[in-house]
């Protein structure tokens, strides 16, 4: 049903975690580097674990964590 030449070529890929978990299978990239898998994600773990990109949880700590009252 589709139509020949248009459509990217379909490979076998590599998905790499930083915790070390590698996962095997196909994609039009080669390859990928994420930060957190199914491995090391707390929803899947059970374990808490912050999770920080760019110091996000910073910056919204700072701008809404502590509101000053008016007096």
């Amino acid at each position: 049903m589709a139509k020949n030449g248009i459509h990217p070529a379909y490979q076998a890929c590599n998905i790499k975690c930083a915790c070390g978990e590698t996962v095997e299978t196909y994609s039009t990239r080669t390859d990928y580097v994420v930060e957190i898998c199914s491995q090391c994600h707390p929803f899947y773990t059970g374990k808490q674990k912050l999770v920080d990109s760019a110091g996000r949880v910073e910056r919204f700590n700072r701008k809404y964590g502590k509101l000053k009252k008016a007096e």
